[in-house]
């Protein structure tokens, strides 16, 4: 498809051979789609094919191969997330989990739609632990986890205390926890929050205030779903995962 317009996200470039780039955009109407740029640093686009830059591009899709830009109409980098170190690892994730979550060459403006808010937010200064939160559980059905943290797998009450059974691969009311002396052991308000979450309009994102604590606890929560149900590895969680550290050096 030859003159085609989209916007789209820049995900990463590499060198390809001595001077041209291949440069990976998530397209708003194409997917992800890796384009071809010859002589990369003498192109006119160079300065706008930097990572975590927002595009209006004219050019060629092509289904088999690469596609090529025509023309960028408008460039817009997210000038915070790439400024901080924290924004712009938390960004990577993000950016990374959308990259598996989607092959290559399918359309998903949903998908499209949701990182680039995602990273609206962070570039916002909105708490980015939060923006992460809510991402990673709301992209877990992409990989095939359905999971409920609303009622009880058993009853379906939802308004007793729960906790969450891998067992039964979702919740337990406290009536029910003796079903599986293996459950999770959680802060009933990790349960509570992660429901919520999983159901947050990131367009009316309220405003939240979260404990250190809890924070703490969520995380570990979500990394064990993640480890249990996803199995996937992004190099910018595991960067993420030792940046606790430098936040408390630099406090």
């Amino acid at each position: 498809m030859k003159n085609v317009e989209t916007r789209g996200l820049v995900l990463f470039s590499r060198h390809y051979r001595e001077q041209d780039k291949l440069v990976k955009i998530f397209t708003e109407r194409f997917g992800k789609r890796m384009f071809f740029v010859k002589n990369a640093g003498k192109s006119r686009f160079a300065s706008s094919l930097q990572n975590f830059t927002q595009l209006e591009l004219l050019g060629t899709i092509n289904d088999d191969g690469l596609s090529f830009i025509s023309d960028i109409s408008e460039a817009r980098p997210y000038q915070f997330i790439n400024a901080d170190i924290f924004a712009q690892a938390y960004a990577s994730y993000l950016v990374g989990l959308a990259d598996v979550a989607l092959p290559d060459n399918h359309y998903d403006a949903p998908l499209y739609g949701f990182l680039m808010k995602s990273l609206d937010l962070i570039e916002e200064k909105i708490d980015m632990l939060v923006v992460t939160y809510i991402f990673e559980l709301q992209v877990m059905s992409r990989f095939g986890a359905q999971l409920d943290f609303g009622q009880c797998v058993f009853c379906h009450r939802k308004d007793l205390p729960m906790d969450f059974s891998y067992k039964f691969n979702g919740c337990l009311c406290r009536n029910h926890f003796d079903a599986d002396m293996r459950r999770s052991h959680l802060d009933p308000n990790v349960i509570f929050l992660c429901h919520s979450f999983m159901a947050m309009d990131l367009e009316k994102l309220p405003s939240i205030n979260l404990s250190d604590d809890m924070k703490k606890k969520i995380r570990v929560f979500i990394d064990a779903l993640y480890d249990h149900y996803i199995g996937v590895q992004i190099k910018a969680k595991k960067f993420i995962d030792g940046l606790d550290g430098w936040a408390d050096i630099m406090k």
